[in-house]
């Protein structure tokens, strides 16, 4: 009999101390973490195929394989993201679900969908880890005259509002890179958006416009082939990925920046010691060559930092690219 009370009271101590106490109580003493001991769910708020379903099932794979758990990934697309995402907010703050943070989600959609988006960054999300950011091409439709950022400066101010540029759709990181870019360098484009990267380059191939900022993945075959000509990156130095193009920067507009970027998140107050493994078992996973090289194939820098370093980046890009949806006037389609 004694010794069932001492079960007893020793079970009402684990099932009433919070979760994030006993795990820190662990970590304090040097002990194992109790996690994970179950599989993992990672969201992705975009539909499959996608840049980033691509690198989060790169990265769910090795990172199951590292936890001994599996990782599986759920698509969770529609909203510009924002379904994916609020499904993370209100998911337990345990460790088991974690979703993939990216530009549009993080960034964007609070500028652009207010309140309607059903999470608060800085309330509901806890980052984790960044994992890559992939540079925009600038891109010109060969019959353009310029071969160059400083090139297309000189024609932009000498024909204001008259080149066209095309984007994935009002608010996507090519329409607000460009509107950046504009504002950053005062001149005026015309902005001919398209429903998806795909057709929006397909338009820039054709003719009908004469100028993106383009998603790398879907430009780059045309550029190699010469339907394309590439003018430079939009990231702050030159990208690994594409060393020949200069950046946007080097063109003279010093501040210049507008990268796309994927990361891992969690649900706010997910406790600390569970944030610290993820963080330590992904940025391990990144220089794994299984998940190294698909990356790179798709022309995406790959990064590393610790949680607080990716919650700082995520306040300093939504300050960016929030900016830019004010500037341009921006509107959910």
């Amino acid at each position: 009999m004694p010794a069932r009370k001492a079960l007893t009271a020793t079970t009402f101590i684990l099932l009433t101390t919070p979760l994030s106490a006993l795990l820190a109580d662990a970590h304090a003493q040097g002990q194992a973490l109790p996690y994970p001991d179950r599989p993992l769910r990672l969201i992705v708020p975009n539909p499959a195929g996608g840049g980033a379903d691509i690198i989060g099932r790169l990265i769910a794979q090795q990172l199951g394989e590292r936890l001994r758990q599996p990782v599986v990934v759920e698509n969770r697309p529609g909203a510009g993201g924002t379904i994916g995402m609020a499904a993370l907010a209100k998911a337990p703050a345990d460790g088991y679900t974690l979703a993939m943070g990216v530009t549009a989600t993080l960034s964007i959609a609070p500028a652009l969908y207010g309140k309607t988006t059903g999470y608060d960054v800085e309330k509901d999300i806890e980052p984790v880890a960044l994992m890559a950011r992939l540079p925009l091409i600038v891109a010109v439709h060969p019959s353009m005259p310029v071969k160059s950022i400083e090139d297309l400066l000189r024609l932009a101010r000498t024909r204001p509002g008259q080149v066209a540029y095309s984007s994935a759709g009002n608010g996507t990181p090519p329409h607000l890179a460009a509107e950046l870019f504009k504002t950053a360098a005062k001149v005026d484009f015309l902005h001919v958006p398209f429903k998806g990267a795909a057709p929006a380059v397909a338009a820039l191939v054709g003719g009908e416009v004469s100028l993106m900022f383009a998603n790398a993945l879907p430009a780059q075959p045309h550029v190699r082939s010469g339907r394309l000509r590439a003018l430079a990156v939009t990231s702050a130095q030159r990208s690994s990925a594409f060393p020949e193009l200069p950046s946007v920067a080097e063109a003279g507009l010093r501040d210049y920046s507008a990268v796309q970027w994927y990361g891992v998140v969690a649900p706010a107050r997910t406790p600390r010691p569970i944030v610290s493994r993820l963080n330590q078992e992904i940025n391990a996973a990144l220089q794994v060559p299984e998940v190294r090289a698909p990356l790179l194939a798709e022309g995406a820098d790959i990064a590393t930092g610790t949680p607080e370093q990716f919650r700082a980046f995520v306040r300093e890009e939504g300050v960016r690219w929030g900016g830019a949806v004010r500037q341009s006037g921006a509107r959910i389609d």
